[in-house]
């Protein structure tokens, strides 16, 4: 057994991002400035993005797309209920009504098949969540836009570095809104990102910094104006010269990050995908994954113990890990407020039953993989009925 806890996802920083934080320490300027837009810049280049705008959160970012889209109270909004409370919290934030529509059994993604169904004439948005870093298939749910005239916003806080069909998540005119969290694939500490056409980009940048129609730089630089008007009620959403300092460095090691990434989840699924109490990740063929997330799934019908008890033996054994997620319709506000129930979801709900993530991050060396894949072993040995 370990003699030190492995903990479910730090983040990996090195010296150069210390010492861009440094540079910027030293420098005239904190707040949103120049390297915040260098980040901007580099972050749409990386994935081919028509344009970025770099926030405090991946929160931030999708409560300023349904605002800068004008939904409002009286809409609906499509989603998971498989997804942290943030994506459905921004719905209720703008007085709109979140819809879930159930998760595929295999990728934990929003079921395709089942949003039509769900569509009505308040319909404004399909808000689909890239589970784990696994891309959504999205050509079913663009078809459906089209078709119904919707706004298509896709949450990927964990699909940096995803592919669906080629092309980078991120990569298309609607609005895409990623998330640098201490445990995302690259981080900021805190910090989002949110992608789109330059034009919509623009109305969520006036928005996401009080609704002015200048930001700071552009009134106390040497070339800026003090002068500038509120054109809209807006937030406090922006990103800090600090954060991007982290941001820019860390982007430059995503790809290094990303193989790394990789290699551990083919090192879990290959020890893992001969047991019969284990049910791996899966990866359609026209994805490239991010591993945000390594969701292992027990079978339950398999063990004597339960998945929370299964948390705690791997505890003991100095190995974290966590739950990704609780179903939001389980949650007391949303249960309470629509009346829902547990199975109103049924495969979000069995499955949640039955998972947690291990650790999976950059710094990972092959001794911790094998240490969690020795004590994951162990425990269904034991514990096997």
């Amino acid at each position: 057994m370990r003699e030190k806890f492995l903990p479910f996802s730090p983040p990996l920083i090195g010296d150069e991002e210390i010492q861009e934080v440094v540079d910027t320490l030293r420098s005239e300027w904190l707040t949103t400035g120049p390297k915040t837009k260098r980040f901007e810049s580099d972050f749409a280049s990386y994935i081919g993005a028509p344009s970025a705008l770099a926030l405090n959160s991946c929160t931030g970012a999708l409560h300023l797309s349904l605002a800068a889209l004008g939904i409002s109270k009286g809409d609906e909004v499509i989603t998971t209920p498989l997804t942290f409370c943030a994506t459905v919290n921004v719905i209720e934030h703008v007085g709109a009504r979140p819809v879930f529509v159930d998760v595929q059994p295999d990728t934990l993604n929003i079921d395709p098949d089942k949003v039509e169904r769900a569509i009505t004439s308040r319909t404004k948005a399909i808000l689909p969540v890239h589970y784990a870093g696994h891309p959504v298939d999205l050509e079913p749910i663009m078809e459906l836009a089209r078709k119904f005239g919707l706004y298509v916003i896709e949450d990927a806080a964990h699909a940096l570095g995803a592919k669906y069909k080629g092309r980078y998540i991120g990569a298309s005119e609607n609005p895409v809104c990623f998330s640098f969290y201490a445990t995302k694939n690259i981080t900021t500490g805190e910090g989002g990102m949110l992608t789109g056409n330059a034009d919509f980009i623009e109305k969520a940048r006036i928005l996401s910094l009080h609704g002015m129609n200048r930001d700071a730089w552009r009134r106390y630089a040497k070339e800026g104006s003090w002068y500038y008007e509120v054109v809209a009620p807006g937030f406090k959403y922006n990103m800090t010269d600090i954060q991007a300092s982290i941001g820019i460095w860390q982007l430059k090691k995503l790809e290094r990050f990303q193989a790394r990434r990789v290699e551990v989840a083919t090192r879990y699924s290959h020890a893992f995908s001969q047991e019969e109490a284990l049910e791996v990740p899966v990866v359609r063929p026209y994805v490239e994954h991010s591993w945000h997330l390594y969701c292992l799934r027990l079978k339950l019908e398999c063990l004597k113990i339960d998945r929370d008890r299964f948390i705690e033996e791997l505890k003991r054994r100095n190995i974290g890990s966590s739950v990704h997620f609780m179903p939001v319709h389980m949650h007391p506000y949303y249960k309470n407020k629509y009346g829902f129930s547990e199975n109103d979801f049924p495969v979000a709900y069995s499955n949640y039953l039955r998972m947690l993530s291990i650790p999976l991050h950059p710094g990972l060396s092959d001794r911790d993989a094998d240490d969690v894949i020795e004590a994951v072993l162990e425990i269904v040995k034991i514990y096997a009925r």
